[in-house]
């Protein structure tokens, strides 16, 4: 598999150079760091190429490194089903240069894209309607960045009894914030809720034989 693998990204570094950076075979996935500028007519090739026909799209995602320059990675999963091979395609942008949208060629990253730019804030140029879509009505700021703050912003909910939209400070419990990491075997030192009952039942007998 990785043989294959590796001609298949000697075969797109023959054919499209000016928009492949490098690649590499890890872990038997084929990883191909691409330019941010030529990202639509590189995807266009890889699904209509026949030595290629990565016609499926699996996920658009972004990844946070806030010690880069440009901090985030934009990454592309796709799905060859005539050739049963994937493709994981990388590149690099900021919060204020905008990636090109590959909407156009695979509307299937229409959601994708809007969720890497409404939890990171990559913005994608050329998509039909990029906003918002997981989180609350005015929300601010994105949940996925690695300097988002935990607490200090408010949380925005429907009120049936108000019958309108309210916000309140986000409150999140000092104990649902601490990690446990004891081994499942050896239980906790506190009761689960709902655990209360079954801590104080008594042990069934052992017959002796």
């Amino acid at each position: 598999m990785e043989e294959t693998l590796k001609e298949l990204g000697d075969y797109i570094v023959a054919q499209r150079a000016a928009d492949v950076v490098g690649f590499e075979v890890a872990y038997g996935e084929l990883n191909v760091t691409v330019q941010r500028e030529t990202i639509v007519g590189l995807v266009q090739w890889l699904a209509s190429d026949p030595s290629t026909g990565f016609i499926s799209l699996i996920d658009v995602c972004g990844v946070d490194y806030p010690q880069r320059e440009l901090r985030f990675d934009v990454v592309y999963h796709l799905l060859s089903p005539t050739r049963n091979l994937r493709i994981r395609l990388k590149l690099e942008t900021d919060d204020v240069t905008p990636v090109p949208s590959i909407t156009s060629i695979l509307p299937g990253a229409d959601w994708f894209e809007r969720e890497a730019y409404d939890m990171y804030g990559i913005l994608f140029t050329g998509h039909p309607d990029l906003r918002r879509l997981l989180t609350d009505y005015g929300f601010e700021g994105h949940p996925l960045r690695k300097d988002f703050p935990l607490t200090g912003y408010v949380e925005v909910r429907y009120d049936d009894q108000q019958k309108r939209v309210v916000y309140e400070p986000v409150k999140l419990a000092q104990e649902f914030r601490d990690f446990d990491f004891l081994s499942p075997w050896e239980g906790t030192d506190y009761v689960l809720p709902g655990d209360e009952k079954a801590k104080d039942a008594p042990k069934p007998e052992q017959k002796s034989s």
